[in-house]
Formats: structure tokens, sequence, C-alpha cells
């Protein structure tokens, strides 16, 4: 489906026209430069004074931007690590969104690619950067190419834009991975030291910040911080897109205010389309919720108590099983591993096989498969084993009862159709 297919959001009122701003005010005008001007003016920024770029990191701070990738680290603090260095950084967007199931950096792409371009050159101008590489996903590379040569036509930029076509797979989109792509053409993460602030591409500092993020910094710095924060919640500003997925009446990609009830949420999607048992919050490393306690909270990470990640929500109904789709997802990540050590290399096959066997109600080593998902966490070369290991934990405890019954060689499901998006295999 076409990236700008999947941006469904339509202003009803006052209050949802607010939160509207990274594809603002007509998400279905042309996301061209002429537009885009129109629409936001350009945007000043001055590399050579000291004292601007002190004053646009605290307003950086102030806004309480966080990174809109997965990690939510605060933007304006990755910023200023890369200035401790003297070696000329580079900039890196990241827009590889690896997640099958998400959307919402494609959708920005097609939609709002300037505002993309103009806070990667905001970001060069604050760390003193002249070279900004944009890795895209292969379905918005066009889109991307024709917003960068509308700018060298209008010489709006001072610094060297690259863009490349990102890598698949789904750790490809891990920071350092795209580092490793961009310098070497091998989507493998580079390991948790040392940070890419200090030496990442070509050995030196690089900051790598999701599209999303950079989107914001663009509005940040034309509006201002008060401006950020007249939505989210006081601990949580702004706005996020998000990926609406699972049974949801028009599955799709929104934009939402921090804090808003989760039941609201789904209403942009047009609500359910079937009773909802749990929804999984952050995507495929992320967390299950229950859905009596995840509808009635607020969509923030202290509202649900889990990270919002990149902003995926999948909605299961009471007629599917937990244990099947946590099974499939996890045989996906076993597979999507680098296979740099013991825990990816034999770990996750061996939980992906325990999770299959109970999904089929076959025998099933569960003292083990329990020992090994504790075992993986904290002993792999990058974050992917923690990730899956977060996401099987929260599974067992939601669907604890579900596994019960696939223990006993039963499942209460009636519907065999997976909500989760995997790019192999058939459903259990």
């Amino acid at each position: 489906m076409n990236p700008t297919e999947l941006f469904n959001q339509r202003a009803s009122d006052e209050a949802t026209s607010r939160t509207r701003r990274l594809l603002a005010p007509d998400p279905w005008a042309s996301a061209g430069l002429a537009t885009h001007l129109k629409d936001h003016g350009a945007l000043e920024h001055h590399p050579t004074s000291e004292r601007w770029r002190m004053g646009m990191l605290g307003e950086i701070e102030r806004a309480g931007l966080v990174g809109h990738g997965g990690a939510a680290f605060p933007t304006g603090q990755k910023l200023r690590a890369i200035l401790d260095h003297r070696r000329k950084p580079f900039v890196i967007a990241n827009g590889t969104e690896g997640e099958p199931a998400s959307m919402k950096d494609r959708v920005l792409l097609a939609r709002a690619p300037h505002l993309v371009f103009d806070g990667a050159a905001l970001a060069a101008s604050l760390v003193g950067a002249d070279e900004i590489f944009i890795v895209v996903h292969h379905d918005v590379r066009e889109s991307v190419d024709l917003a960068l040569a509308e700018r060298r036509e209008a010489r709006l930029d001072r610094v060297r834009f690259r863009v490349m076509t990102a890598a698949d797979g789904f750790v490809a989109g891990e920071a350092s991975a795209v580092v490793n792509w961009v310098g070497r053409g091998v989507p493998i993460p580079l390991g948790k030291a040392p940070r890419m602030t200090e030496r990442g591409l070509g050995g030196r500092p690089t900051l790598v910040h999701n599209v999303e993020t950079l989107a914001h910094l663009a509005l940040v710095a034309r509006h201002g911080a008060e401006w950020f924060r007249e939505v989210g919640t006081a601990e949580e500003p702004g706005t996020m897109l998000v990926t609406l997925a699972g049974s949801v009446v028009s599955p799709g990609v929104f934009e939402v205010a921090i804090g808003t009830r989760m039941s609201d949420v789904l209403d942009l999607a047009g609500g359910p389309s079937a009773p909802i048992q749990a929804l999984l919050i952050g995507g495929y490393f992320g967390t299950w919720v229950p859905a009596p306690v995840a509808l009635s909270a607020p969509f923030s990470t202290a509202g649900l108590g889990v990270g919002l990640g990149a902003g995926l929500i999948v909605a299961l109904s009471t007629t599917g099983c937990g244990v099947r789709e946590t099974a499939r997802l996890v045989r996906y990540l076993a597979s999507q591993s680098a296979g740099q050590c013991g825990p990816c290399s034999f770990g996750l096959p061996a939980i992906a096989e325990q999770l299959e066997f109970l999904a089929h109600g076959m025998p099933v080593r569960f003292d083990d498969l329990t020992r090994w998902v504790t075992e993986i966490e904290g002993r792999g070369a990058c974050g992917h084993p923690d990730g899956v290991a977060r996401h099987i934990r929260s599974a067992l405890d939601v669907f604890g009862d579900e596994v019960s019954e696939h223990l006993e060689g039963r499942c209460s499901a009636s519907e065999r159709r997976a909500s989760l998006t995997i790019p192999m295999g058939e459903p259990l």
C-alpha cells in the first residue's frame, strides 16, 4: 500500500487540528517546497553564532523533545554529546523503519519531507556538521529525491545532503546498524560501545536521529518550547505519529497528542473492529497490555507503564490467540538477528522452538523457556535479545490463562487470522 494512503486522520474539531503538526495544516496537500515554505516559512539558523547555538539547544531542552525512533532519548542531550568532541561530525536521518507493521516514518517522508530536511539541516548547524545522510525506506525514495532536488534548485541549504535507500531487515533500523550500512554497506549493529556520538561513521562523532524527531526539531526551532508543550503532558509533551494496526476498522498512521486516552486513540482508526483482549504497545520490542487496563489509560509511558517505542499499536481481538501471535513474532525476530553472539545465534532459535511447541499444544520445556528468556537479557552484542525477551515476558504474563490452556493441549481462540504483520511464513 502507498504510504500516503495510510494517513487517515481528518480534523473534526479545533482540538484535533491542534494535534496535527507534522502533517498540518492540510495532510492531503502537495508536499512540495512551495507549499512547505508557504505553511511553515524558511527555517533560520546561524551555525557561526555560538549565542544562537546555545540558545537553540536550551530551547530544545526546555521543549522536552525526545527521540521518536523507539528509545525516547532526550534530543538536547544527544546534541550536546556531539559538541564535546572536536572532530567534525556527521548527521544521519534514520528513516529505515525496519518494523514490518510500522508505517509512520514512510507517511511522514511522503507527506512532509521538507520538515525532515529542515530538522536535519538544523541539527547539522548545531553540532557543526557539513554532511547529512538521509536513509529512507525504498517506498518513499522517489518522494525524498524529488524534495532534495527542489531544495538544491532553490539553494536552500548550506550543507550537503546524500539520500540512501535503507537496508531491509528488522535490525537494519538500529542506530549503529544504520551507521554500518552508510559506511560499509553492512546493516549489522556495531555493538553497545562506543556510542555513535563518540565514534561512528568513519570513526567520527555521528548524530543519528529518527526522521520524526528531526521534523519535530524543525517545528520547535520555528515555534519554541512553549508552543511544543501546549499539547501532551507536562512529563511527556508534544505529539507523535502512531501506526494503528490489527483489529481496528481503518488501520493507518495518525498524529496523536501524548496523554490522549487510549480508547480515543483507537477511535481515530474507527475504533475496534471486534472486542479487544490486549494491545501491543511500542512495536515488536514492545509490551502487551490487557485491554481493560490499556483502553482507560492515557497514551503515555507514565499512563500505560510501558515504553511507547516507535508508536506502533496493534489491537488483538478476543477471538485471536496471543500465544500463537507471540510464537510467530519470536520466530521472525530470531531469524532477523545479526548472528553476532550466543544469545541471538542459539538462545533465540531455542526459545522460538519452545514457543512454537507451546502454540501447537505439543510438549514444551516451559521451565527452560522462562529461564532462557531471563538468561539472554543483557548478554547480547546489541539490544536485539533484550527486546525479544521484553516482548515474551509481557506475553507470558498477559496471556497467562491461554498459556495454561496450551500447556494442556487446548486453545480457546476461534480465529486463526494473524494480527501481527510478519514478512515470512504462515499463521500457526
